[in-house]
């Protein structure tokens, strides 16, 4: 049977996010399960991480690769680390240093400005990323030495807190000088660098975001660590490492770390079908609402399944009529 669902990385550092697929890619060829030709399985990821951040990076294999969209437009949760008074050509450690400042902010400083970056705020994305400018990537541009403007776009903050140093959350290798962090903020002197939580719309750049804290705080700053903790409903509890994704290629039954399809969609109910309602949506037509086993009241989206369980379609109701919004053959 071919594999129909999600393995969710905890991507390492300096790994991109093309070569995480391409390691699930290789791991599924070497297990003797990606196929070729009309039966080899599609495998993309849902939502880019840069090289230099780590954490949750889910990866969609076979059908599960029609909701990579939908996972686009999740909200996720980050840790992230500012560090104090640099600010750099691309927003983090990698980029040559463009602005220096000798100012510090304290604890307090920090806890007053947050709220100001929470809820709708709008933000200029980083020069340096994958954005489209006249159909060219802006960090191709910016490398070239092109001039690009980057324009003021909307996202939410839903959530921004100082996080603690001792967080389990944070990657052990990532916290070093936390103790001296945690000293510093004990005793409210001048903060060299502070990791903070947020959860964000899609479209948010954290980059920039933190550019903005550091700015409002009168002093400069850019990223020295960012953690991806959670995308959609996944957490880094569901997350595998890349050696025991390669575990796959070597023999490992691949449903050991293969979250279903319909993990993805836990958020909207499931309602079962008969095989001729099956049937039908399988062929791409449409049903009368009012006839579904579970009788949906509520406009909006659904799981049709069929035998208890196995996705059909992820299926909308609307005045009393479903329609496939992405039909599954599985």
């Amino acid at each position: 049977m071919k594999p129909h669902g999600w393995i969710i990385l905890d991507k390492p550092l300096e790994l991109g996010s093309t070569q995480a697929v391409g390691a699930v890619k290789r791991n599924l060829r070497e297990a003797g399960l990606l196929g070729k030709g009309k039966d080899k399985l599609k495998v993309g990821h849902g939502g880019t991480l840069d090289p230099l951040a780590t954490g949750v990076l889910p990866i969609a294999i076979g059908e599960a690769t029609k909701l990579c969209g939908r996972m686009l437009d999740a909200s996720k949760i980050y840790e992230f680390t500012i560090g104090f008074g640099k600010e750099t050509e691309t927003l983090d450690v990698e980029g040559a240093v463009t602005e220096i400042s000798d100012h510090r902010p304290t604890l307090d400083d920090v806890e007053a400005i947050l709220p100001q970056f929470t809820g709708p705020i709008e933000q200029i994305p980083p020069k340096y990323s994958a954005l489209k400018i006249d159909g060219k990537r802006a960090y191709d541009l910016a490398r070239a030495g092109v001039e690009v403007e980057m324009k003021l776009r909307g996202v939410t903050i839903h959530a921004l807190s100082i996080r603690h140093p001792d967080s389990s959350l944070c990657h052990p290798e990532l916290v070093s000088g936390s103790q001296e962090v945690l000293k510093q903020v004990q005793d409210d002197e001048p903060l060299e660098e502070i990791t903070l939580t947020a959860t964000v719309s899609k479209g948010t750049y954290i980059r920039s975001l933190a550019r903005d804290i550091a700015r409002a705080l009168n002093t400069f700053g850019h990223v020295t660590m960012l953690r991806r903790t959670k995308a959609g409903p996944f957490t880094l509890n569901d997350a595998i490492s890349l050696d025991k994704l390669n575990e796959i290629g070597k023999g490992a039954d691949i449903y050991e770390y293969l979250l279903p399809l319909e993990a993805w969609l836990d958020d909207i109910p499931a309602f079962d079908l008969n095989p001729d309602q099956a049937r039908l949506l399988r062929q791409g037509m449409t049903l009368n609402g009012q006839e579904l086993i579970g009788n949906p009241a509520v406009n909006g989206l659904f799981l049709a399944t069929e035998n208890q369980g196995s996705p059909v379609a992820l299926a909308e109701l609307v005045d009393g009529t479903v329609k496939v919004v992405r039909g599954f053959n599985m």
